[in-house]
């Protein structure tokens, strides 16, 4: 079991990439704590895990940063050291960069680089302790190559990669270590969200759009949520105690082929 009774926080637990990453985590001996808006969602997940009483489910909004706070202090007065964060989060709203409202740049730096801040300051005294540590942060292949019509995530993105990058060079003494993600098109929510609004767009079918993206991906699919949690369960493990401030690209091969 690689993960073994370690305390796992997973951040969008309640659907999609955070789910599957939660259901693999708990597969391999993590109790994992399962983090979102929706209480019910949430729930629904934490049952369907193995064991679901070791679990726990943190309902929690990312933009209200003045409450984040003093729930993560008292969630790690409950459980006890956290050894493993997963950051993941929605991203921000699709659209040009030159049409988006400045609030969005607010709104995303918020919920990404803020709240992964005050979650890495509460869990890492902890994390010394037990001179072990893993911060996995699930972001976007756009970190590579901007995605046209996603201006403000885009963005966002960018700015979660280096304060990760910085984060590795500061904590990599202690045993600890920090990595990123960079998921393809993957079937998730966000990606039907996307493919709607491209149809709308452009005027084409959702069908159309897909097979437009499938095209660009040497895999000739879209990624199932597990692949990327695949991926997570390796750097969580001590199997990568090695790999340090680096990105891992996920994506069927579409990146390294533009």
């Amino acid at each position: 079991m690689e993960l073994q009774s370690k305390w796992a926080l997973v951040g969008g637990a309640s659907q999609g990439i955070g789910s599957a990453i939660a259901q693999i985590f708990a597969e391999n001996g993590a109790r994992v704590i399962l983090m979102s808006r929706g209480i019910d969602k949430l729930e629904a997940v934490r049952k369907s895990l193995p064991n679901p009483e070791h679990h726990v489910s943190f309902p929690a909004d990312l933009e209200a940063l003045d409450k984040l706070s003093p729930a993560l202090q008292k969630l790690v007065r409950t459980t006890g050291p956290i050894e493993i964060v997963v950051n993941n989060s929605g991203g921000p709203a699709a659209g040009p960069l030159v049409a988006a409202d400045v609030l969005e740049f607010e709104k995303g730096f918020r919920s990404h680089i803020l709240a992964s801040q005050l979650i890495m300051q509460s869990v890492l005294p902890g994390m010394k302790d037990r001179s072990y540590g893993r911060f996995i942060n699930i972001i976007s292949t756009s970190v590579k190559i901007p995605i046209p019509n996603l201006g403000v995530s885009n963005t966002i993105r960018a700015a979660m990669a280096n304060w990760s990058k910085t984060l590795a060079s500061e904590v990599g003494p202690f045993g600890i270590t920090v990595n990123n993600i960079l998921p393809g098109y993957t079937k998730t929510p966000r990606l039907e969200s996307l493919a709607n609004n491209t149809a709308k767009r452009e005027s084409k079918d959702v069908s159309e759009v897909e097979q437009s993206w499938i095209n660009a991906i040497p895999a000739r699919r879209f990624a199932e949520p597990r692949e990327i949690a695949e991926a997570a369960l390796y750097l969580a493990s001590k199997r990568a105690a090695y790999v340090n401030g680096t990105q891992i690209v996920v994506d069927g091969g579409r990146t390294g082929c533009l």
